[in-house]
């Protein structure tokens, strides 16, 4: 039962669900990206394939729950679609350590913005909190693989981290309204 009494603000799980369902598409865009690039047999490449299955389960998630309750997805998905591929390509072209700087970008933000999702959900979706919790721990278990692989030897480490974890706020935004 939930202590929500009138007057209180609910959580958007609406919003919250197109967002988390962008961001998971985007994720695995990023990773195929980098897959298209490094060699398949590669330490490095192998950890990213990991990732990437866990990522396509989020997705899978994502897409059964906005359909069992009709949520719309983002416009901006063909987007995201194209970007993502760009961005986990061009950072493995740069190196596989870039690869995984992107990653540890990117899982940087969707450990905070998953945060403030469950602290918006409190006991409103235990469901949906349930899901995300268990999401994020895997994303914080991806960028401490990253960490642990070597992100922070990648070539402009503080300025690409900067810069992708920026993206990530702007996708976040854009993606919860359209």
């Amino acid at each position: 039962m939930s202590n929500w009494r009138p007057g209180d603000r609910r959580a958007d799980t609406n919003s919250m669900l197109r967002v988390d369902q962008a961001g998971e598409y985007g994720a695995t865009r990023i990773y195929a990206g980098q897959l298209a690039v490094l060699r398949r047999n590669s330490a490095n490449a192998k950890l990213i394939q990991r990732m990437a299955a866990q990522e396509e389960r989020h997705l899978q998630r994502f897409d059964a729950l906005m359909a069992e309750r009709q949520v719309r997805p983002t416009l901006l998905q063909p987007l995201w679609n194209v970007a993502g591929f760009a961005l986990g390509a061009a950072t493995a072209l740069i190196s596989e350590e870039a690869a995984l700087a992107c990653t540890e970008a990117v899982e940087t933000e969707i450990d905070r913005h998953y945060q403030e999702q469950i602290d918006a959900l409190g006991d409103s979706d235990r469901e949906l909190s349930a899901d995300i919790a268990e999401f994020q721990a895997e994303e914080v278990e991806h960028r401490e693989t990253a960490i642990a692989n070597g992100s922070s030897s990648a070539p402009g480490h503080p300025l690409m981290t900067v810069a992708i974890r920026a993206g990530c706020r702007v996708a976040i935004g854009l993606s919860k309204r359209i």
